[in-house]
């Protein structure tokens, strides 16, 4: 089987290394904007009256990554193996995402349809192969067991205040950004509390270490 994108998406997320790991755990805003062929009001035509979606989508930066049958997940501390298919892992065989998103809008103009939708962990850039709508009585299941995830806690990070580097970024993106430091992007197996770590995020290169569970902010420049 062939597929081929229906649309892209962007947003302030520059490189995977500080995507969250799971969607619907921030509020940053992104934009799915189709691809010429898809770009008609026909093809979301009731669309706007779900309030949430699934994305289906690749992993566009793992194309040529070692594919393996274990995975070591950040949530077991990444030192644990447990099979491809019991995990989130992006190192898939066929590198297929799935996310559900709240859909905040449906717009078109100058013949482009964009959907804005908030809570998405994907990387600007990232074709996206299927939309369909989140259904409550049948997606949604209250009394699932979720199995390491819920017998493992999954430890966030504070944040140091006393800088101000973080006024240099807009209020509007500050508290994704926070929430993307919050959530320890660093790799589960990385414990150096003088190692740098930088990712892109929006119009900023972000640096920042890690000791006694804080992160702090050490530059924030332009790009």
């Amino acid at each position: 089987m062939e597929i081929k994108p229906i649309a892209h998406i962007e947003n302030d997320y520059k490189d995977k290394f500080a995507v969250p790991r799971q969607s619907g755990i921030t509020d940053i805003k992104s934009r799915i904007v189709f691809e010429k062929e898809y770009s008609s009001m026909d093809a979301v035509r009731g669309l706007e009256d779900f309030s949430h979606i699934w994305l289906i989508w690749g992993f566009s930066e793992n194309v040529n990554s070692k594919k393996s049958l274990t995975v070591r997940p950040p949530r077991l501390g990444g030192n644990k193996r447990v099979g491809v298919f019991a995990s989130r892992s992006p190192y898939r065989p066929n590198s297929l995402g799935l996310s559900s998103v709240k859909l905040d809008s449906v717009d078109y103009k100058d013949s482009e349809l964009i959907l804005t939708v908030s809570g998405a962990d994907l990387i600007s850039g990232t074709p996206i192969y299927d939309i369909k709508p989140y259904i409550k009585f049948s997606d949604s299941h209250p009394e699932a067991v979720s199995g390491f995830v819920d017998t493992n806690e999954f430890k966030t990070l504070e944040i140091d205040d006393s800088l101000k580097l973080l006024e240099k970024v807009p209020e509007e993106k500050r508290n994704a950004l926070i929430l993307a430091l919050r959530n320890d992007p660093r790799p589960a197996y990385h414990c150096d509390g003088d190692r740098i770590y930088g990712f892109g995020f929006s119009d900023w290169e972000i640096k920042f270490r890690v000791e006694n569970g804080t992160a702090f902010i050490t530059e924030i420049t332009g790009v």
